[in-house]
């Protein structure tokens, strides 16, 4: 379906060429002058100077083109601009045509395409943190956006499974049970099928080896040695370390569905370690490798760089792999796995030279085709009140589980003591609320840029905020329920100023969601259903909606407000959250 802006400027376009003038000058923008009109064309401006004559001349010509039956306001002002505003019969036209198209006719550009979106990385045995919530609400609401628009689309979690910390763990388990059989050689039975730890056990071994590695030498021998025998394949290194993935997954899957942020795929580093050799190999045959006092780089700088940009080290003077071997190896198996057109990662905007690093890397050597995109949106970071980073009280980095718990409580007390539901319905609601709170806090800031995190101002049920998105949605499911069967009402045209204002913002949804795919920024959908749930209420607040005695007229309050309800729904499921029945 054409968006609204096309086509009011394809009729512009038509206008000029019908008055003598070229197609191409009937451009249409929105209005920066709401008070003077909805939209505006300059093209008489410009097109003044290659016919040589006066733009009002021009503007009024093409006025004289346009159909008097699209516009309450057409008109040609000094020194040449054309302003409009739309009748309410072709807004009418235009929702009618939204309202019964499927995705409200949203052009599925992506159909056909594949797309990865790598947005969780957690390291398994260690419990998510705070740091952890902005890559997952965002990966998982560009992912939902992707798939809106057609895309087949992949949530990969990218696990933290492989290296240093696995060795680290084993060594400090085998000191503490020795006579485990996983760590006798010449064991040969069927290792156990629970796991000698429990994921709060598992949570501190793994902070006190790494302490214990930094202050004993030997130690921290024992963990490089445990590392390697795992990687070589020793069985009970092994067994250990399906262990640990089995009680990691478990709980990180828990975590994640509390957050409704869910992965197609739960691939790690591991699964793209048996890559690593074959691919350095070819890198070498290509002659992209060298030497670099005892390691391997790839030198990925280019004549136009503005700043330096190092080399890319492939393999450590040790031998060892690090981060961008990996995510290399990593790119191979997806491509080779998933055939996608486009590659998205979501990390923290400090890591934005090592992703600079390897996608030069991965196109030099040739692991993705030409016109494969690899695309890396770095985030910036959750800040306290203070302005700095987010911390517990006892100045710790917050585990993930207990943020979203103390913004579950927080607008539960506000849920029970303000009795906005039943007491059978308040844990259900709570938990839509906080969800919305969390995630619309986060989501309305630019993912570029750091923001504080205020629990009052994201629970707050006024202003720019989930919990207000929420209710302006029940508001209007009350309205639709006391009225009843109102799917298949069919829009009207605007009955009043604040009706008319509902419509247009309503026919921004396309052009928003767009925005947001190309820019990779749900804050745009944000700021967008912040305008229309104002529309809404300022609709509601001056118009007689279940009140007008006109039949006709109220079935068309009715049905704008439905096909509002619609889009407002549509817009928050695609941001990762939803709306109580009540509130």
């Amino acid at each position: 379906m054409e968006k609204i802006l096309d086509l009011i400027s394809s009729k512009m376009a038509s206008a000029f060429e019908a008055a003598g003038y070229d197609a191409s000058f009937g451009r249409v923008n929105v209005s920066n002058r709401p008070d003077l009109c909805e939209y505006q064309c300059n093209g008489a401006l410009a097109a003044a100077k290659q016919y040589k004559c006066a733009p009002i001349q021009i503007a009024k010509a093409v006025v004289a083109q346009l159909d008097a039956d699209d516009y309450s306001l057409v008109e040609a002002v000094m020194p040449g601009f054309i302003n409009l505003k739309l009748s309410g019969h072709f807004l009418q036209q235009y929702l009618e045509q939204m309202r019964a198209a499927d995705a409200f006719g949203l052009d599925k550009i992506g159909a056909g395409k594949t797309v990865v979106v790598d947005y969780g990385g957690p390291n398994v045995a260690k419990p998510l943190h705070i740091g952890h919530l902005r890559s997952a609400i965002i990966g998982e609401s560009l992912k939902r956006l992707y798939k809106y628009f057609g895309y087949h689309t992949i949530g990969d979690i990218h696990l933290g499974d492989w290296g240093l910390q696995m060795g680290l763990i084993i060594a400090e388990l085998r000191e503490r049970q020795p006579d485990l059989p996983y760590f006798d050689p010449d064991f040969n039975g069927e290792y156990p099928a629970e796991a000698p730890f429990t994921i709060s056990e598992l949570e501190e071994i793994y902070p006190t080896a790494s302490a214990k590695k930094k202050e004993d030498a030997a130690f921290a021998e024992k963990a490089h040695t445990a590392t390697f025998e795992l990687q070589q394949g020793r069985p009970g290194y092994r067994a250990i370390w399906q262990h640990i993935m089995n009680v990691s997954v478990a709980d990180l899957k828990k975590n994640y569905d509390n957050l409704d942020v869910h992965f197609e795929s739960w691939l790690g580093e591991s699964d793209a370690d048996p890559y690593i050799p074959a691919m350095i190999a070819d890198m070498k045959k290509q002659g992209l490798l060298v030497e670099s006092e005892g390691a391997l780089v790839m030198p990925v700088a280019e004549d136009s760089d503005k700043k330096e940009v190092p080399p890319c080290i492939l393999v450590k003077s040790d031998g060892a792999s690090i981060y961008a071997t990996t995510d290399l190896a990593t790119m191979v198996q997806r491509m080779q796995d998933f055939h996608p057109d486009k590659i998205l990662y979501l990390t923290d905007k400090r890591q934005a030279l090592h992703f600079e690093q390897v996608f030069r890397a991965a196109r030099k050597s040739g692991i993705v085709k030409p016109e494969t995109e690899l695309e890396h949106l770095g985030f910036g970071t959750m800040n306290g009140t203070d302005g700095k980073p987010f911390k517990t009280r006892d100045g710790g980095v917050m585990r993930l589980e207990q943020l979203v718990s103390d913004m579950t409580n927080f607008v539960r007390s506000k849920v029970v003591e303000n009795k906005i539901v039943a007491e059978d319905e308040v844990e259900e609601t709570t938990k839509k609320i906080a969800m919305a709170a969390l995630k619309y806090g986060d989501l309305s800031n630019q993912p570029t840029k750091d923001y504080i995190f205020d629990l009052d101002r994201f629970a707050a049920f006024e202003g720019n905020t989930g919990p207000y998105i929420l209710y302006t949605i029940v508001r209007i499911k009350s309205i639709l329920a006391k009225y009843g069967a109102w799917e298949h009402l069919e829009i009207q045209e605007p009955a009043n100023e604040s009706a008319k204002d509902l419509m247009l913002s309503i026919t921004k949804f396309g052009p928003t969601l767009e925005g947001a795919l190309k820019s990779s920024a749900p804050n745009l959908i944000c700021a967008y259903i912040y305008d229309l749930a104002g529309c809404v209420n300022k609709f509601y607040h001056q118009t007689r909606i279940l009140g007008e005695e006109d039949a006709q007229k109220k079935a068309g309050y009715v049905a704008l407000i439905g096909l509002a309800k619609r889009i407002l729904e549509q817009c928050i499921d695609l941001l990762g959250f939803s709306a109580p029945d009540k509130m």
